[in-house]
């Protein structure tokens, strides 16, 4: 009977951790010799909005720029380090760097429009990657822009100049654009600070529908707004010239409880 309940053991597979969305290692960026920032580690998780906050000139947006290696079109910066992306290096890779914008798309702090029609403007990008066919622009177009909040505003006047549309409607379409090409990852660099109070609602409620859904990672000096988003933050001070992240948390702890000095003297200046 002792033997008949000796029973082998079932043992479950142990299962590798998912790298996260974006991992930043040892990030450094260099103007000539000058360092600009220095040292940067992040992990970023998937399906949330990861915030950067700091002082301004401390390379916040240098930062995000790195992200999807638009950093390279400042020809006098240089990049060391790395960043990955679901595991793989974004800068050693045989990936097309337009790939790889397309799949970490940006949202500028000001609305950036073409001089075409509000039509076309949202195809900029899928004309240009041209994976999807002609016969699904139609569809493609209505439903990026009601995803974005826009179609009932713009649907009788597609045809006509985006330029005519209020700053708030132009970001929005902004968007809509980047949202066309389906990016995995969408990078915010101050989305709201051109925009008005019910302009501003209108996009923070967009961010948090479109985490259910992709990454972002937004830079904000409104610290209302990063309360209001943000699930997790890291603060980028300026230590021996360049930028480095002092602390790295979920939102709630580095506002309520952060234990550095440089952080907690930052917060207090918007108090």
């Amino acid at each position: 009977m002792g033997e008949a309940m000796l029973q082998p053991v079932s043992r479950l597979p142990v299962l590798a951790p998912q790298p996260p969305c974006l991992a930043v290692e040892k990030l450094c960026v260099l103007s000539g010799k000058r360092p600009l920032l220095r040292d940067i580690s992040l992990r970023i998780e998937e399906r949330q909005v990861f915030g950067i906050i700091g002082p301004s000139g401390a390379g916040k947006s240098t930062l995000l720029r790195c992200l999807n290696r638009l950093i390279e079109l400042s020809p006098q910066l240089r990049v060391t380090g790395d960043v990955r992306f679901g595991g793989s290096s974004i800068y050693r890779t045989a990936k097309p760097v337009d790939q790889i914008r397309v799949e970490i798309g940006m949202l500028f702090q000001q609305p950036v429009i073409f001089p075409k029609s509000i039509y076309k403007n949202v195809l900029f990008g899928v004309r240009h990657q041209g994976n999807v066919p002609r016969r699904e622009w139609p569809e493609t177009v209505e439903r990026v822009l009601r995803e974005v909040a826009l179609w009932k505003e713009v649907e009788h006047r597609l045809h006509e100049p985006a330029t005519r549309l209020s700053i708030g409607q132009q970001q929005r379409l902004c968007l809509a654009r980047l949202l066309a090409v389906r990016p995995q990852v969408i990078l915010m660099d101050e989305p709201t600070s051109a925009l008005d109070p019910a302009s501003t609602e209108a996009i923070e409620e967009l961010i948090r529908s479109l985490k259910q859904q992709h990454t972002i990672v937004l830079v904000s000096h409104n610290m209302g707004q990063v309360r209001r988003l943000t699930d997790h933050l890291a603060c980028i001070c300026v230590r021996d010239g360049a930028g480095e992240v002092v602390e790295s948390a979920c939102c709630d702890a580095v506002f309520e409880s952060s234990q550095c000095h440089e952080v907690v003297q930052f917060l207090g200046s918007f108090r």
